[in-house]
């Protein structure tokens, strides 16, 4: 039986991958403050309360999945989301909310 709503499975690893790294709450914090603008990593330890050195820790994993980008001015490194970072996320989970039923349909089973 195949579901015409889930993703093929390249795209099931990739996404789980993606909530994955969102499922933490200060790297989500962070998202969430770079979804608005442009912040150095001293905002960012202003807005979330972590150390430094955590939060420069959970910028490089965001930087490494490819949903922060970092751009050097001076001694100061300003980040901000990658276009379209979070786009697939957010488009996959609308399209499972779109295909929620009231009532569950049942397939008749073969066996």
């Amino acid at each position: 039986m195949t579901n015409v709503l889930a993703p093929a499975e390249p795209d099931v690893v990739e996404l789980a991958a993606r909530f994955a790294l969102l499922a933490d709450p200060l790297r989500l914090r962070i998202v969430t403050a770079l979804a608005g603008e442009q912040l150095c990593t001293c905002h960012l330890v202003d807005i979330t309360g972590a150390k430094q050195t955590t939060v420069s820790h959970h910028l490089r994993l965001l930087r490494e999945a490819g949903v922060v980008e970092g751009e050097g001015d001076g001694r100061f490194t300003w980040y901000r989301l990658t276009d379209g970072a979070l786009g697939r996320a957010a488009r996959a989970l609308d399209h499972l909310a779109a295909a929620e039923l009231p009532q569950r349909l049942r397939v008749t089973c073969d066996g």
